[in-house]
């Protein structure tokens, strides 16, 4: 009896047809004569470019659009340029085998790009492609990113002009804070993943659409990440941050509301000087941390704004903020110490911790060996002092004075 055949065998064959597969489910997206407008196009690439638009949900056949261009690749036996949706969004992510050709820092610079936020997925699609054609992918991200920090810095110069509280504004509905990110400035590098969309991590504060907190999926990818992947993937988060702040406009007549987007930007400012100075994982885990920190504090201004209460922060796996929330609380005594620690922590490695097991700890080099990042010396590392924010509540005050850096 022949098996049937995978969801990636399935995808390969339809691409071996034709080199844009769209899902049933979504196939009004990109009619039919624009498919074939795209197909057209295709030909004058320097490399041979499939289009794979398959919904990526929680629960899902695919995990993420890594695994899911990983796998049709692999099942299609061709190199060439993928491009595939981002994880719970519209954006567009690629990824290439066989060549560099800036097929990703197209991709993201299209998702960037304010120009083409109303376009339609045609046009995106295109648009991307044109960049590819030309080998100006990373330059056009170099310019958006641009275009980012110079509206940043203008708003920036405004606000000081105007003696109003930093990063705000006063407008006809009174005081308002579009945070400027200065995200260009930030050391940002690459291109890849997803820009922080959509999806809240706790039920109860679920809203579609809001881009507030980090999806599940950073952390999902982060694990699997070596450095350099993950100082990228720090990078874009970064950006995206500082572009969700750049552009919102939340009021805050009230002084709760002012101070938690006065604790939005620390953080947001926190992560990109951590980011500047990283010199390995445990650096770059940080940076993670501060934007979760950050998001967590803006989506409770705009909460509060709207008359609705505060939402809870949720850290991040003390053990290793990799691995994504903390989801719960244990009691865990450091080998050598008498002294027990209440902290949060993702459920394997809960398990693991009362199972009398090593959970998976995120490690630090020291003094040329590896050791658990909080055995490092409180006063080299700020992340072992406070244990990544969950030892202490003023990581970012610390960061913004410099503990981070290297001494």
């Amino acid at each position: 009896m022949l098996s049937e055949p995978s969801p990636g065998e399935r995808l390969a064959a339809a691409l071996r047809r034709s080199p844009v597969y769209v899902d049933p489910s979504i196939a009004s997206a990109l009619p039919d004569a624009e498919r074939r407008g795209l197909i057209a196009k295709f030909k004058q690439a320097p490399a041979p470019i499939y289009v794979v638009l398959v919904p990526l949900v929680t629960g899902g056949t695919w995990a993420d659009a890594e695994q899911l261009v990983t796998v049709v690749h692999d099942r299609l036996g061709r190199d060439g340029i993928f491009i595939t949706l981002r994880e719970d969004s519209q954006d567009l992510t690629a990824r290439e085998w066989g060549g560099d050709h800036q097929a990703r820092d197209a991709a993201w610079a299209v998702t960037l790009d304010r120009t083409m936020r109303d376009a339609t997925l045609a046009a995106r699609l295109s648009r991307v492609t044109d960049l590819i054609i030309a080998g100006t992918g990373k330059q056009e991200y170099d310019r958006v990113s641009a275009e980012i920090d110079r509206r940043s810095k203008e708003r920036r110069e405004a606000a000081n002009r105007t003696g109003e509280p930093r990063a705000g504004r006063t407008d006809d509905d009174g005081l308002a804070l579009p945070l400027g990110a200065g995200a260009a400035g930030l050391a940002v590098v690459g291109m890849g993943g997803f820009l922080l969309w959509r999806r809240r991590r706790m039920a109860s504060v679920r809203r579609e659409g809001g881009g507030l907190l980090m999806p599940r999926t950073v952390f999902a990818t982060a694990r699997r990440a070596n450095e350099d992947q993950l100082r990228e993937q720090a990078s874009r988060e970064v950006i995206a941050f500082g572009e969700l702040l750049d552009e919102s406009t939340v009021p805050t007549t009230g002084e709760r509301a002012r101070t938690l987007m006065t604790g939005a930007l620390d953080a947001y400012q926190a992560a990109g000087k951590t980011l500047d100075a990283a010199r390995g994982v445990p650096d770059l885990a940080g940076v993670l941390v501060l934007l979760d920190q950050g998001r967590d504090a803006f989506a409770s201004a705009q909460a509060v704004a709207n008359g609705e209460p505060e939402i809870p922060p949720m850290p991040l796996c003390f053990f290793n903020p990799l691995h994504g929330d903390a989801a719960t609380r244990i009691e865990w005594r450091p080998i050598g110490s008498r002294k027990s620690l209440r902290v949060s922590s993702c459920r394997p490695c809960a398990r693991a911790v009362r199972g009398k097991e090593t959970p998976d700890v995120l490690m630090d080099r020291r003094n040329g060996r590896d050791v658990p990042y909080y055995e490092a010396d409180p006063a080299e590392s700020v992340w072992a002092e406070t244990g990544y924010g969950q030892l202490r509540d003023d990581l970012v005050h610390r960061v913004l004075r410099g503990d981070a850096t290297p001494r």
